[in-house]
């Protein structure tokens, strides 16, 4: 499972030009499953992004979680992070999970996060066209892949 991370002080995504989902400060998570993912990266994973300290404390540090700032998740499915790109310029995307192992555990995900976050989060709509929108705070963007733990 990949996740990137970005911080944002606002972002939304939109399907069809109806509005899916948005947040103020908080977390946009781009999220892609691959076939051999299980619920225990699913859940390592989530703790992981609820923990993260990315807000800056009253020294100017990052030393702040999503839940020290009362931040918000907008977590949008995306296959593309598994993208492989070293042969030719068109990627493939074998490593991505087909649909219907996907959409479950994306589904999961949505409700790991609520549970660690402790309130419901927003979301994109699985294996729809969206347009996503953000405004990067920072910019601070981290990368996460659970097969890495890094």
């Amino acid at each position: 499972m990949r996740a990137l991370i970005q911080r944002v002080t606002k972002a939304s995504v939109k399907v069809d030009g109806n509005l899916s989902g948005s947040i103020g400060k908080g977390f946009l998570v781009l999220l892609g499953v691959e076939e051999s993912d299980t619920e225990e990266d699913l859940i390592w994973l989530s703790k992981k992004i609820v923990g993260l300290r990315l807000f800056d404390d009253d020294q100017g540090l990052m030393n702040l979680s999503l839940t020290d700032v009362n931040g918000d998740i907008l977590l949008v499915s995306q296959f593309t992070l598994h993208a492989a790109t070293k042969k030719g310029n068109r990627p493939s995307f074998i490593r991505a999970a087909r649909p219907d192992f996907a959409r479950p555990m994306y589904e999961k995900m949505i409700r790991q996060l609520e549970a660690d976050l402790g309130k419901p989060i927003a979301t994109g709509v699985f294996g729809a066209m969206m347009e996503v929108e953000l405004l990067n705070d920072g910019p601070v963007t981290i990368w996460i892949d659970t097969k890495n733990k890094e």
